[in-house]
């Protein structure tokens, strides 16, 4: 099963807590994202998987304009330009994010996953693809 979510890959973030008199409440940012997340998914998902699973994870992101060079050289990457994707958003939070919208669409729970890829690649248009196969 081949998954394509267009956009910028997202990463998991925290819980938030606020205290409403007697009461502690978790504020959730990221229903939004999620919602707009789960669209995409459910538009290419077949059927949910039951046994184990195994998972290749790609985020690609845009590169910023900083790599680029300016005047004559503009569109051409720039020699100190970094080859690899080494900063944030943190690649555990990006799967985790995509692990628990995919929970109960894809396959049953994430404790199903026996084996998952994961890479953060810079390339032309931001997307996260995923690759799923029942074991």
């Amino acid at each position: 099963m081949n998954i394509i979510i267009p956009g910028t890959p997202i990463a998991k973030k925290r819980p938030r807590f606020a205290r409403r008199g007697k009461f502690n409440a978790v504020i959730n940012d990221q229903e939004t994202e999620e919602g707009r997340f789960l669209f995409h998914v459910l538009l290419q998902v077949k059927k949910k998987l039951t046994g184990p699973v195994y998972v290749e994870i790609g985020f690609y992101f845009r590169r910023p304009k900083g790599h680029f060079g300016t005047g004559r050289n503009a569109g051409k990457l720039k020699t100190s330009a970094p080859p690899y994707h080494i900063v944030k958003p943190d690649s555990d939070n990006l799967v985790k994010f995509a692990f628990d919208c995919l929970n109960n669409v894809a396959w049953v729970d994430d404790a199903q996953i026996v084996q998952h890829i994961a890479e953060k690649v810079y390339d032309g248009e931001p997307r996260t693809e995923i690759f799923i196969k029942e074991l």
